[in-house]
């Protein structure tokens, strides 16, 4: 079905048919029948694992991004994703980058986005994570500061992120490495990473419910850049890592997108992904890793696996080979 569908939806601008999709997937949320007919139809099966004291249900979840603020993740929950990150969320409300912040690269099975951590703010998602949460699904918030904040007051928008998410998320996703909020990559430095991850470990830890805290790193960073960053989340006692964010390498594209801003999804980042998953597990092999870039197929799920992975997560994926894609990876896992 969804190669008639996205034709229809490739002739929308990208951020019009995310929109759209979106809408649909939160009606479907809320209508029982309709996310029978979706589990019917893409479901995936599955294949429980155990980590940080939760269950998932398999090891396929949808990485952040895609749902923002967390308007369809109850029908998102019908494709039988294992787990599903909302956000980047940030403290306040704030608009965004100017559009157009977000392309198809189709000949390369890849988006460009500089998308800047558009949102409703903290409230909003909170309001909207409260409530009816589908059986069986873990679920994480990925949140990182506004773009007004500078770094040096980062923190206090990190601590108010997790005083208010903690009581209502399963884990929580640290988001220093996104490229498009200037100055954001710079938290990964080692002193700074392990000052805010320790702040914020203190904050998680006062709160009466303790959800893991993971740290999502760019797939960018040096191996000197990454052995610093690493060591800072060893220090300050994270529980995780999400391997990778989008990347800022051109590698290759097409001359038409070298000079364009933002940050490179889909198939061109999946071997590097794969690559930096594989040196964080030969680095830090007890640090859970949760892999992400280019995963378009099965094998590649599954080669993020073997590299390091227990779990994974989806997005460029979804948009070029369909709703069927967490299922087709946990029938071959």
């Amino acid at each position: 079905m969804y190669p008639l569908l996205r034709p229809l939806l490739f002739r929308l601008e990208p951020e019009r048919a995310h929109s759209l999709t979106l809408q649909l997937l939160r009606l479907a949320g809320n209508l029982p029948p309709a996310c029978a007919l979706i589990r019917r139809l893409w479901g995936a099966g599955e294949k429980p694992l155990h980590l940080w004291g939760l269950t998932f249900r398999n090891p396929v979840g949808l990485a952040a991004g895609y749902d923002k603020d967390a308007l369809a993740w109850r029908g998102l929950a019908c494709l039988g994703f294992g787990h599903i990150e909302v956000g980047t969320v940030t403290p306040r409300p704030q608009p965004g980058n100017p559009r157009p912040r977000l392309f198809r690269l189709p000949a390369q099975q890849a988006l460009l986005n500089r998308m800047g951590f558009p949102g409703q703010g903290a409230e909003v998602v909170a309001r909207r994570l409260q409530g009816r949460r589908p059986p069986g699904l873990v679920l994480g918030v990925n949140i990182g500061r506004n773009k007004a904040t500078p770094n040096a007051q980062a923190a206090d928008d990190y601590r108010l992120l997790v005083r208010r998410f903690a009581p209502l998320a399963d884990y929580l996703a640290v988001n220093v490495s996104s490229p498009n909020t200037e100055g954001l990559r710079r938290l990964q430095a080692r002193r700074d990473l392990e000052a805010l991850l320790r702040a914020l470990l203190a904050e998680r830890d006062a709160a009466p419910h303790r959800p893991p805290l993971l740290v999502k790193l760019s797939p960018d960073l040096t191996p000197a850049a990454l052995d610093d960053a690493l060591a800072a989340l060893l220090a300050a006692g994270a529980d995780g890592v999400i391997a990778t964010n989008t990347t800022t390498s051109r590698a290759g594209l097409p001359a038409r997108w070298q000079q364009e801003a933002g940050g490179v999804s889909g198939a061109p980042l999946r071997d590097r992904s794969t690559a930096f998953i594989r040196a964080i597990h030969h680095r830090a092999p007890h640090l859970p890793i949760v892999g992400v870039g280019g995963i378009m197929t099965p094998a590649d799920a599954r080669a993020k696996l073997e590299a390091g992975a227990t779990l994974v997560q989806v997005f460029t994926g979804l948009v070029y080979a369909g709703p069927s894609l967490p299922r087709r990876i946990v029938a071959a896992l």
